[in-house]
């Protein structure tokens, strides 16, 4: 499973710094890039849950099979995207595969994590995640040097067509379990998860960490071009930099994580974040901009492992499946506030304001969440996940 979510991320990286240069040159506005990257995260973010609650019942391979399938689609639709209207559509399709697949291999691993061990085995899937992203801006930036656009597009699509098909052939069927009881519906357990203080604060903080996403990943190359007139290959540098660094260190660090106080890691890694984040406008030079990019790989690799171990912790009482559906849908949020927060700066103030915005509020999310997460986990007696039953009969 893990080569499989790299080899898909490999894809999606190839082409998430383009996306904003090539909308550009179909006449996008930053508004309108801002919604090509909402339309993303209102799809995936509306079905995240409900796929997540569905796996607990019916198994998830089957998802993560139509998710890579419907990648792969996406990868080869862009290439006839000809107005910035069918790439917002397109994207927005884009979300519906993605919603299948970080969430439910996110749920098979949080399900075979050992107690005090939840930091380490979210490492590891970090670590195929950012891998895939770190090396494929890079190889994207390749292709849009030499052979184009559409090349790196195609390239997408087949990695996740390879993808599927590892998954269909070496991923053990999970199907429905018998004797199994039908997990609560997921209003209810949304409803449930809403009185739970210390879950609100890790999802508040797994949005305000997206929030700052959008910047990073959509404008920079946008900011690159006009300033330095960078090439698609120095840009895929500067985000692999970031992202490389946060795979190497997210088993280290998920083991760290693992052995001290998780909300000491969470706050040490968004605070590295914001302050590496606030300053990518005053910096002109493209080793600079590498170095930045290090320093907010290094914050995140303490954040993300962090928050995957509380949120495996919490999944115990309401199902994996459930548990992370609501956790992405927190992130798609973010995205999303972050995409219309960053496209309105940048259409209002200039491009380089985006940048110390979102950090601003990153930085106030970061306290509000760290004292929500202080609060002691409150009891689900109501809710009996799949997961509880299984350790109750072993």
């Amino acid at each position: 499973m893990f080569l499989a979510v790299f080899i898909a991320l490999l894809g999606l990286g190839i082409v998430i710094p383009l996306l904003p240069i090539y909308a550009d040159g179909l006449g996008a506005s930053g508004i309108m890039i801002g919604l090509m990257v909402a339309g993303f995260s209102i799809s995936r973010g509306v079905l995240q849950p409900l796929v997540g609650s569905m796996s607990d019942k019916h198994g998830r391979k089957r998802f993560l099979v139509a998710g890579l399938l419907i990648y792969s689609v996406v990868g080869f639709s862009f290439t006839l995207a000809t107005t910035v209207e069918h790439l917002i559509f397109i994207r927005t399709i884009h979300g519906v595969g993605s919603a299948m697949i970080v969430p439910i291999a996110m749920s098979y691993v949080a399900t075979l994590a050992p107690k005090g061990e939840e930091g380490r085995y979210m490492g590891m899937l970090n670590m195929a995640l950012f891998s895939g992203i770190g090396f494929g801006p890079i190889i994207g930036g390749i292709f849009r040097d030499t052979l184009g656009f559409d090349a790196a597009f195609y390239a997408m699509s087949a990695a996740g067509a390879l993808a599927m098909v590892l998954v269909v052939i070496l991923l053990p069927n999970d199907a429905q379990v018998k004797g199994r009881p039908d997990p609560p519906p997921i209003l209810e357990t949304m409803r449930l998860m809403s009185r739970n203080v210390r879950l609100m604060g890790v999802l508040l903080s797994r949005m305000s960490t997206m929030f700052i996403m959008v910047p990073l990943m959509a404008f920079l190359p946008l900011l690159m071009t006009e300033f330095m007139d960078a090439s698609g290959l120095q840009i895929g540098i500067v985000i692999a930099g970031r992202t490389l660094v946060n795979a190497v260190l997210q088993i280290p660090f998920g083991s760290l994580v693992d052995r001290v106080n998780k909300t000491t890691t969470l706050v040490t890694g968004s605070l590295v974040v914001v302050a590496a984040t606030s300053v990518i406008p005053f910096v002109e030079s493209f080793p600079g901009l590498i170095a930045i990019f290090v320093v907010i790989g290094a914050g995140e690799a303490l954040v993300w492992p962090t928050l995957g171990a509380l949120a495996t912790q919490e999944g115990r009482k309401y199902g994996q499946g459930a548990m992370m559906g609501v956790f992405n849908m927190a992130m798609s949020v973010g995205i999303l506030f972050g995409s219309l927060t960053g496209g309105i700066a940048v259409d209002t103030l200039g491009l380089r304001y985006a940048f110390p915005i979102i950090a601003v509020v990153l930085l106030v999310a970061t306290f509000v969440s760290a004292a929500m997460i202080r609060s002691p986990s409150r009891p689900v007696p109501q809710a009996v996940s799949a997961d509880s039953l299984a350790s109750s009969k072993s």
